[in-house]
């Protein structure tokens, strides 16, 4: 009997309706015109309205997944939300996502794991579904427009909010699912990007700087060259791993951190222009839900076949990152 592994049976991707284009940053910041697109590719991006919040939009991505997918709600045994802007710092968010999506059976978390986040929730989740012969739903999703220093150029032209889902379910027929996973961290990156207050080694107070509760990117030279470099040797070793050459991987789906990033590890593993999934000019860079927003707008564009070799990495704050080769 062929083994059991997992299969994407749906896509699914959601974004604010307020657009934010570049003339308007350029202005605020005292960039020149077309600066942004040059340094970042990127031509605008989705921030949140008033009103929005992170559930909500994760909740429209799910659904997205949900209905594309064809399985009943409550067939969905565990709901994963990679977020790093979660509603509250407690609850976690996940428990009441599956609660908009109206998922009586699943269990529900979410994991903190920054751009990477969804990377990690994904290999989790097709351990789940190899295990336990059920539905997995995973979201990442953002609001990264409240977390931004509007002052610090670096961050304020990068991030966006959007959210990404995909559904995975148990399948038998041997091509399909997780080939290989090599996730890695390293810690001495630690204080490259953070939010500096709000956790346990320094709370709130009365006393926190307006800016302490804001992203900020201590060098992001240092991010850019220490991010290429885990993403393409992650890669190198997943492709490895699944035995396979540069040539076999027909999509590559990085996390969609700037198009230079992209475009650096693309080159650095020797792939074909044509085969890299982006996102970037339209949507900006929503952190851990770059690459389900990816798949979903891909899988629109052009459908994923059976067994079609994806290639999926990201690197963010912690430093935490990896590489996964995924069959369709």
């Amino acid at each position: 009997m062929t083994r059991l592994s997992s299969r994407l049976a749906g896509f699914g991707h959601a974004v604010p309706s307020r657009i934010v284009y570049n003339a308007d940053l350029e202005r605020q910041l005292g960039l020149e015109q077309g600066w942004i697109e040059r340094r970042t590719g990127i031509r605008f991006r989705h921030w949140a309205n008033d009103g929005d919040t992170l559930s909500s939009l994760a909740a429209r991505a799910g659904k997205m997944a949900l209905v594309d997918s064809g399985i009943a709600p409550g067939e969905i045994a565990m709901t994963l939300l990679a977020t790093s802007t979660p509603d509250h710092l407690l609850p976690p968010s996940a428990p009441l996502l599956a609660h908009k999506l109206g998922l009586p059976n699943s269990g529900a978390i979410d994991l903190a794991g920054a751009c990477s986040g969804f990377l990690y929730a994904l290999t989790l989740a097709d351990g789940f579904v190899r295990a336990h012969g059920r539905p997995v739903l995973v979201v990442a999703a953002n609001i990264l427009s409240r977390r931004i220093n509007p002052a610090e150029r670096a961050s304020a032209v990068l991030f966006a909010d959007g959210a990404g889902a995909v559904v995975l379910a148990p399948c038998r027929d041997g091509r399909s699912g997780l080939k290989a996973a090599v996730l890695a961290s390293d810690g001495s990156g630690y204080d490259l990007i953070t939010i500096p207050s709000g956790g346990s080694s320094k709370p709130f107070s009365p006393e926190t700087a307006a800016n302490q509760v804001l992203m900020t990117l201590r060098d992001g030279r240092e991010v850019f060259s220490r991010a290429v470099d885990l993403m393409a040797r992650t890669s190198r070793q997943a492709m490895k791993e699944a035995r396979l050459n540069v040539a076999d991987v027909d999509r590559f789906v990085p996390h969609q951190a700037n198009l230079r990033l992209c475009d650096a590890v693309r080159h650095n593993l020797g792939l074909a222009e044509g085969k890299l999934a982006s996102t970037i000019a339209e949507f900006g860079n929503s952190s851990a839900a770059t690459i389900p927003l990816t798949l979903s707008v891909e899988h629109a564009l052009k459908p994923f076949k059976s067994g079609e070799r994806l290639l999926m990495t990201a690197a963010g704050a912690g430093l935490a990152g990896g590489a996964v080769i995924f069959a369709a």
